[in-house]
């Protein structure tokens, strides 16, 4: 697309603002442009491989024209596969430099990149899909959230299980009240993303980083340590407090997306984390968490509890379960569901109670979703309205597993009321030139 047209296009997109949003647009950004669902997307994807390399697939049928990674021989893959792509090893500069000439940003990163990356393509008027968490502390949640919603873009959250129709069907079962009232909800994950009894490398582990790898920028907003081969880069850093969360960072926004949408939760008002000992730089490798969510229209207040871990958990509410999974239980009954399945538990002596009809239809696609709505202003259903709330409260059972305390949420003014040891991890620092403000 010509730099001109671009920029046209642009100028029509803010003059055409108003009217879009009084129009009832989702996103005022999508629904001013003039493209035609047919043209397609100019789209900067920042990071390529791994996870992703899958989010590239799913938008691949749109232009992608500039990439982005701090390792080059992960860089010069898809400059193969993209040969007309501008490259950056720093995506402060993509933006800044080629922001005006592209329409969205995928972000495919660790955990302490999401928000200094998001923000910045958000607040260039880029719309944004994002890897979950959508962050890696709870303010920069909140900050995300906000700032997309202010500058009208389209986002979408890489919870890929959500467009798939058994998530689908479990939601309007628990709406339509099938099982009653729900007031617990048990959420658990068998894996263990943490650490693993030798914490720090020695001084003997530590190298210069290989030349083909911009460690400086992999390290980002991160406070700045020495290099060691296979301790963070490239699939280590999610066991590191400094770069990840862990297992409940990992998967809970896969598969406390459920109940979130089924039961319309919001914000925690407690959470208590329970686990191992605490390890200064490293996740643990199994945790409990018992998060407390408020009454909301009519619905009673839910208790949900999260497991993750090798936890070896052979039956939840007194059912045999298989190794991950949700568990609601109702005042009529119980159901099970994981990612692809999903099992009723009538109350002994009932009947199996009746299916409603389906109300909300397929999806057309997590990444198809994200580009329709790039295009012509529809709704995406993991917009970071819906899931940053979602990250945050995933986020807080980690803050209450490393001050070791429960906490009383306030999430209007983001502070745990009997636990100011909890302020420096609901936020953070940033090494200067990577702030997230």
């Amino acid at each position: 697309m010509p730099a001109s047209h671009h920029v046209n296009r642009r100028s029509f997109i803010k003059s055409s603002a108003a009217t879009a949003v009084a129009c009832g647009a989702w996103s005022s950004r999508a629904a001013g442009e003039s493209k035609s669902p047919n043209e397609k997307l100019q789209i900067a994807v920042i990071g390529t491989a791994n996870r992703a390399a899958a989010n590239i697939n799913g938008v691949r049928g749109e232009a992608i024209v500039a990439i982005c990674d701090v390792d080059k021989n992960y860089l010069h893959k898809a400059q193969s596969e993209f040969p007309d792509a501008k490259s950056f090893t720093d995506y402060r500069e993509l933006i800044d430099q080629a922001g005006d000439r592209i329409d969205a940003v995928v972000v495919s990163t660790p955990d302490h990149h999401h928000a200094p990356a998001t923000i910045r393509a958000i607040r260039a008027g880029l719309h944004v899909y994002c890897e979950k968490p959508l962050t890696h502390t709870v303010e920069e949640a909140r900050l995300v959230t906000e700032a997309a919603r202010a500058r009208g873009v389209v986002t979408q959250l890489g919870t890929q299980i959500h467009a798939g129709d058994n998530y689908r069907r479990v939601v309007e079962m628990i709406r339509a009240g099938m099982i009653g009232d729900v007031s617990e909800v048990y959420v658990w994950v068998g894996k263990g993303w943490g650490g693993r009894g030798n914490d720090l490398p020695t001084k003997d582990e530590l190298q210069t980083p290989p030349e083909a790898l911009s460690w400086e920028h992999w390290l980002g907003p991160a406070p700045h340590r020495p290099f060691a081969p296979g301790r963070y880069h490239p699939a280590q850093w999610r066991r590191w407090w400094q770069f990840g969360g862990g297992t409940l960072g990992d998967m809970a926004c896969h598969y406390m997306d459920l109940p979130f949408w089924a039961l319309e939760l919001k914000y925690p008002t407690s959470c208590k984390a329970t686990g191992p000992e605490l390890d200064p730089e490293t996740c643990p490798t199994g945790i409990t968490v018992e998060y407390e969510f408020p009454a909301r229209q009519q619905r009673p207040p839910v208790k949900l509890t999260w497991y993750d871990g090798d936890h070896s958990l052979k039956k939840i509410s007194g059912q045999r379960v298989p190794s991950s999974g949700v568990m609601f239980v109702g005042s009529a009954g119980k159901v099970f569901a994981d990612y692809s399945n999903y099992r009723i538990f009538p109350p002994a002596g009932s009947d199996k109670p009746q299916l409603p009809e389906p109300t909300i239809p397929s999806s057309i696609g997590h990444h198809a979703e994200w580009i329709k709505a790039c295009k012509d202003g529809s709704p995406t259903t993991c917009n970071f309205d819906y899931s940053g709330p979602l990250t945050e409260a995933v986020l807080l059972g980690n803050i209450s597993y490393r001050t070791g305390q429960k906490i009383d949420w306030d999430a209007q003014r983001l502070q745990a009321v009997n636990c100011p040891a909890a302020d420096h991890l609901i936020r953070k620092t940033y090494r200067p030139g990577w702030e997230v403000t």
